[in-house]
């Protein structure tokens, strides 16, 4: 497998401790955000919409980040499943993961706050002002859902989709100095986390290019 990846782009760091958990032999491209190469006619004909990871899997080229977990888990599913069983529980993971992917990381990924900046003359402070807002109104949220649900993990005492979606987003969170003593279930649960080899591995600072 060959996955297009940015050392800091969350949803490539998603992706890359689904490859470590799945124990998945993948080599790494990568693709600079910051010099723009995600716009280059190379990449775009990967995927037209400029973004990262891309997973290559022989003939076979998948985008966006949870269906390429999903991809993993459903063809990888005798090691380190990624959802539960039950349908209900699945769910539930789903909500948690969707809840980081698509309500918080959208928001406050390079191409919004690029366009905060350049377009709408945002300054520095009021784009941190920005990113703290939609972390600390997702978190509010994430924090009550795990009171329910989190045990060792997100999700009782296994690794589910759900925690690679929060380890990449308190990252960034630490990155823009949110504070996140309001949080402790967030923050116990991904040290936790942190602790296991797939995780740590798939660590920003240890990427090609980082």
């Amino acid at each position: 497998m060959i996955l297009y990846d940015y050392c800091r782009s969350s949803a490539a760091y998603r992706v890359r401790i689904a490859l470590n958990l799945k124990e998945v032999d993948y080599q790494q491209v990568p693709v600079s955000l910051l010099a723009g190469e995600q716009g280059s006619a190379e990449y775009l004909a990967r995927n037209p919409q400029g973004l990262i990871p891309a997973l290559q899997d022989g003939d076979l080229l998948l985008t966006q980040s949870l269906a390429i977990c999903e991809y993993l888990d459903e063809t990888c599913s005798e090691v380190q499943p990624l959802l539960p069983k039950n349908p209900a529980d699945r769910a539930k993971v789903r909500a948690m993961a969707q809840l980081v992917a698509c309500d918080i990381h959208p928001l406050n990924n390079l191409r919004m706050l690029k366009y905060l900046v350049s377009e709408l003359g945002a300054s520095d402070e009021q784009k941190i002002q920005w990113y703290q807002h939609w972390i600390y109104q997702g978190f509010d949220a994430l924090e009550q859902l795990l009171a329910e649900t989190a045990d060792e993990y997100s999700f009782g005492g296994e690794v589910t989709l759900a925690d690679l979606c929060l380890v990449p987003q308190v990252f960034n969170a630490n990155r823009f100095n949110c504070a996140l003593d309001s949080y402790p279930n967030i923050v116990r649960v991904n040290a936790n986390c942190v602790k296991l080899k797939a995780f740590a591995s798939a660590h920003p600072d240890l990427q090609l290019g980082a």
